[in-house]
C-alpha cells in the first residue's frame, strides 16, 4: 500500500479490527455487482469509495429517464446509454485507482458460474427473482457468498448467504416455483429506500471481505420505512432445499 493510498483510506484503517491489513483485504478482493440499477448504484459507489479493488457490473439494461429518481450512478447526460457503462464512469471518477471489469449481458449457466467462481464476493441487486435464484446456484455450486438485497414501495430487505457449513441459502427464503414476478417497474418506490438497502448491503460486504463483526448470516434484516422499523427474522435451513438441503426432493440435482 502506497502513501497515497494510506492517507485515502485513512478512516476506515481507524477502525479496530480493520487497519492497514483489512485494507488490503479490500484491495485484493474482486467483487461481482448484478444489477447496477438503485441497489447497484448505492452498493458500487460505497464499494469503489472504500476501495475495493476490482468491481465487475453485470447489466444489459439501458439508463432511462424514470431511472434518475434513484439510480445515483447516473446522470441525465446518461440517458440511452448502458447503465454498467455510465456506472463505471461514475465509479472511476469517485476511485480511479480501483478496476472496473463490465459485463453488458445477461450472465447464465457456466458463463455465469465461472465468473463467479473467479469472486469473492456476489451482490445480488437485481430486480427479478428468475436473476436471483441462478446467482443463488451458481453461489452455491462454487462456494462463494452471497449478498442479498431488495427494496420495492416503502421496504426493504438484506441477508448474507455464505454458501458454507449448515447456513441457509436464498432458496430457502423463497421458493422456485417458476412464477415470474410483478415487473418493477409497475411497483412504486420511494427513492432513498434503495440507498439505505444498497448502503447495508455495501457494509456486509466490506465487513465479510474484512472479517469485521457479525455477518448477517442465519438472518433476515426488514425495513419498514413507513414506521422507519427494522425487524431481524431468523433463517433455518430448510432440510428439502433443492440447492442446499440434506434431504433434496431430486436425487439428481446438478447443484
Amino acid at each position: 500500500m502506497n502513501e497515497h493510498q494510506r492517507l485515502r483510506y485513512s478512516r476506515q484503517m481507524l477502525l479496530p479490527g480493520f487497519g492497514e491489513a483489512g485494507q488490503t483485504w479490500l484491495l485484493g478482493a474482486r467483487v461481482l455487482v448484478v444489477g447496477v440499477g438503485g441497489l447497484g448504484s448505492a452498493v458500487a459507489m460505497y464499494l469503489a469509495a472504500a476501495g475495493v479493488g476490482h468491481l465487475v457490473l453485470s447489466d444489459y439494461d439501458r439508463v432511462d429517464l424514470s431511472n434518475l429518481q434513484r439510480q445515483l450512478a447516473h446522470r441525465n447526460e446518461d440517458v440511452g446509454r448502458l447503465k454498467v457503462d455510465s456506472a463505471r464512469d461514475t465509479l472511476l471518477a469517485l476511485n480511479p485507482d480501483i478496476t472496473v471489469t463490465v459485463i453488458p449481458y445477461v450472465l447464465e449457466d457456466a458463463n455465469l458460474e465461472e465468473e463467479v467462481r473467479r469472486c469473492t464476493v456476489v451482490v445480488d441487486a437485481c430486480d427479478n427473482f428468475e436473476t436471483r435464484f441462478a446467482l443463488n446456484r451458481a453461489c452455491h455450486r462454487t462456494r462463494v457468498p452471497l449478498i442479498s438485497g431488495a427494496a420495492v414501495g416503502m421496504a426493504g430487505q438484506v441477508a448474507v448467504f455464505p454458501h458454507q457449513g449448515e447456513t441457509p441459502c436464498y432458496h430457502c427464503l423463497y421458493q422456485d416455483d417458476g412464477t415470474p414476478g410483478e415487473p418493477c417497474t409497475r411497483i412504486g418506490i420511494l427513492a432513498p429506500i434503495v440507498g439505505i438497502i444498497g448502503s447495508v448491503q455495501a457494509t456486509e460486504t466490506l465487513k465479510w471481505i474484512v472479517g469485521l463483526g457479525d455477518p448477517l448470516v442465519g438472518r433476515l434484516l426488514v425495513l419498514d420505512a413507513l414506521a422507519m422499523t427494522w425487524r431481524t427474522l431468523r433463517l433455518k435451513r430448510d432440510p428439502a432445499c433443492p440447492i442446499c438441503g440434506t434431504k433434496r426432493a431430486n436425487s439428481h440435482d446438478p447443484s
